[in-house]
């Protein structure tokens, strides 16, 4: 058989022999001649077959495909620029289907409900392709410029023997005779490599919230793009490691496939400019409520319509997508976040907003072990329970930071997708377990 060629590589051939096997996409199955487009992975091309007289074996299998059969194929490559599909299409010499496909579930309903419960169906739309494409560039570009700027990659456990963060948000799972925790985030882990004298690491892994939401932007297990480093002043080190690292990956993925965002999906991809706009939240919530909204949240926070607002001033004053919000209250931080020395009552820590929704947290982390153990006795936390992280700072750790950035957030908001169910290989939520 002929060496398969995948659809995006045929134009770049002669007019010949050639090999491509995909699914069908639509049969035209008319008298004369007959059509049948075909997908692969990379594209689609428009095989031909005009009919002969008497029997025809080759038409009656095309008259037979259905939606979605898996076929191979071998025949002639033509360029014709008359041909609306890539300008080429294949004359059909052997047609062999290797699976035959029943009728959709998704053609007639396509909710988001139904789609997902069809995932690997629904995946076969070009769109879909194109999400894990940029994914795979975005990650990519992130894992190169970390490596060039001498981060370590690692891989932290998911089972733990206590919290790292909030115990309210904890899937409890059993292990052998004893309760573990699957991991809401590699927090403490990450901390660790800084005491291992790592230095700089990464990890881009699973983290677990039993966060019962069903809003656009939560999932119960989700993909955590996670950094620390060593030696830093302030979380502004953090932010500026954040801001070049995303804008390496975003200028990738413009560079590799800009044009067919804007061709497939109308959105026109902006790799941001440093530094990014930097607001502390007090600020940012003065200036929501001067602009006509008032968040109502009485704990010092930002909520999701004052994320949008002050997106929306960021984009009219500097003309970006991005915002660093810093100095959030102690009371709405975790105990291991810095606090400033001239005002216990602010954190050196930040989230960043991407085109109006908080994709990422990020701070200086308290190092002294003291301190470390007043905050979280303040917090109510038991310390005991602490034991092994705080064991961490026993022995001596240099000042340190990091972030932890959801990647279906940035994806979603990237490509102006309503939800993290799109661009999410397999969601996970309150309600979904399955497929």
């Amino acid at each position: 058989m002929t060496e398969r060629t995948l659809v995006k590589n045929l134009a770049a051939l002669e007019d010949g022999p050639v090999a491509v096997a995909g699914w069908v996409e639509t049969v035209r199955d008319q008298k004369k001649v007959q059509f049948v487009v075909l997908r692969d992975e990379s594209g689609a091309v428009q095989l031909v077959h005009p009919r002969g007289e008497g029997e025809d074996p080759i038409a009656e299998t095309v008259s037979a495909l259905t939606t979605g059969t898996f076929v191979a194929v071998e025949g002639q490559l033509k360029h014709d620029e008359r041909v609306k599909l890539g300008g080429l299409e294949v004359r059909i010499g052997s047609l062999e289907p290797t699976t035959t496909a029943l009728d959709s579930p998704i053609a007639e309903d396509s909710s988001i409900d139904k789609r997902l419960d069809w995932r690997f169906l629904d995946l076969r739309r070009p769109e879909m392709s194109l999400v894990f494409r940029v994914q795979t560039t975005f990650l990519h570009a992130l894992r190169t410029w970390w490596v060039e700027h001498d981060f370590l990659e690692i891989q932290t456990p998911k089972l733990m023997a206590s919290p790292s963060e909030s115990r309210a948000e904890l899937f409890r799972v059993e292990y052998f005779d004893r309760t573990a925790y699957l991991a809401q985030s590699p927090q403490h882990f990450k901390q660790m490599a800084q005491a291992a004298g790592f230095g700089r690491v990464f990890e881009i892994a699973p983290a677990f919230r039993a966060d019962p939401s069903f809003t656009s932007r939560h999932a119960t297990e989700f993909t955590s793009v996670d950094a620390e480093m060593s030696w830093i002043s302030s979380h502004e080190d953090v932010m500026a490691m954040h801001e070049q690292v995303l804008v390496a990956a975003l200028s990738a993925v413009k560079e590799r496939h800009g044009d067919e965002i804007e061709a497939t999906l109308g959105v026109a991809v902006t790799v941001p400019t440093t530094p990014f706009p930097r607001i502390p939240l007090a600020e940012a919530r003065d200036i929501v409520a001067a602009r006509g909204y008032t968040v109502p949240r009485h704990d010092g926070d930002m909520d999701p319509e004052g994320e949008r607002r002050i997106a929306e001033y960021v984009r009219e004053e500097f003309g970006h997508e991005f915002v660093f919000l810093t100095d959030y209250a102690a009371s709405i931080r975790p105990f291991y976040h810095m606090r400033h020395a001239e005002d216990p009552g602010l954190t050196r820590s930040y989230d960043l907003i991407f085109n109006g929704v908080e994709i990422s947290t990020g701070a200086q982390r308290e190092h002294r072990v003291d301190v470390l153990e007043a905050q979280a006795a303040e917090k109510g936390l038991d310390t005991a329970e602490l034991g092994t992280y705080l064991d961490f700072f026993r022995y001596g750790v240099p000042p340190h930071g990091g972030f932890g950035m959801g990647l279906a957030r940035v994806i979603m908001l990237l490509l102006h997708e309503p939800s993290i169910r799109e661009v999410t290989y397999l969601f996970r939520g309150p309600n979904r377990l399955a497929p």
